[in-house]
């Protein structure tokens, strides 16, 4: 079985063919086995992350000032040149902080679709292990390229600019972290290959990603809290995108040492 590496190549060289309900059926029936589970979870630790930030704000800021809705709201053209470094670099790095935990739900997807066990500690996964530098490296790298480019063009007043700009990184980056966490990729090298992957299929991958944003307005709409069991899907359906061209389940593991460098 060939690699990752050597099949990115032959990606790059001859394309490869997706299937729009092959990749949905398969996401969907995915997201049927960790929907609850994974929901549950985001719905547990966003309300705790959310307490922790509150208590923080209020200890330093004090409960009036965050009263005023317009102190959350950051608007770059208020802020000095310094106080621009710190929000972009800032926000890069929570990003990339976060990001781990975006692929324990992938890792998730994995194990249900595998039907192993999965626990409460599988999003927690890759902050333990060696892929964690990988995988913050290459979020960190995106988020600060997006901030960044994002940033200047509000600072132009070039706001929907700067949105198309951000969604265009978001879509051509999405499978970044797969190929970390199962193609065993350097961060540099799943850049690469994720722009590479997606250019041979945008079409397709970008009705799949509409989909996505479906599930999520629906679940928006449903009081908000069916966001949080919506969000899932869009781990699924990642993973199924991912799955659906690489086929990970016949990967042999041997033949992915030494070769996370693409040509």
């Amino acid at each position: 079985m060939k690699s990752i590496s050597d099949q990115i190549k032959d990606i790059k060289n001859h394309g490869y063919t997706l299937d729009f309900s092959n990749v949905f059926n398969l996401a969907f029936e995915n997201y049927k086995k960790i929907a609850v589970y994974a929901g549950l979870i985001l719905l547990v630790f966003s309300v705790f992350f959310g307490v922790i930030a509150a208590v923080i704000l209020i200890q330093i800021f004090g409960v009036d000032k965050l009263e005023n809705a317009k102190f959350l709201t950051i608007e770059p053209q208020h802020l000095t040149q310094i106080q621009l470094v710190y929000y972009i670099f800032g926000t890069a790095i929570l990003s990339a902080i976060f990001s781990p935990f975006t692929a324990g739900f992938l890792k998730m997807a994995d194990s249900a679709q595998k039907d192993q066990e999965f626990k409460v500690a599988t999003v927690f996964t890759y902050y333990k292990n060696h892929y964690f530098l990988q995988i913050f490296l290459a979020t960190f790298t995106i988020s600060l390229l997006n901030v960044a480019i994002g940033t200047f063009l509000e600072l132009q007043h070039l706001n929907v600019l700067g949105l198309a700009v951000s969604l265009f990184l978001s879509f051509f980056t999405f499978l970044i972290i797969p190929l970390i966490i199962f193609g065993n990729l350097k961060a540099f090298d799943a850049i690469k290959s994720s722009f590479i992957i997606i250019s041979k299929q945008p079409a397709i991958l970008f009705a799949l990603i509409i989909t996505i944003v479906g599930a999520m307005l629906i679940g928006f709409m449903a009081f908000c809290i069916g966001l949080l069991f919506t969000i899932p899907f869009s781990y699924s359906m990642t993973y199924a995108i991912y799955c659906t061209i690489f086929n990970i389940d016949k990967e042999d593991p041997i033949d992915t040492i030494g070769k996370s460098d693409l040509e």
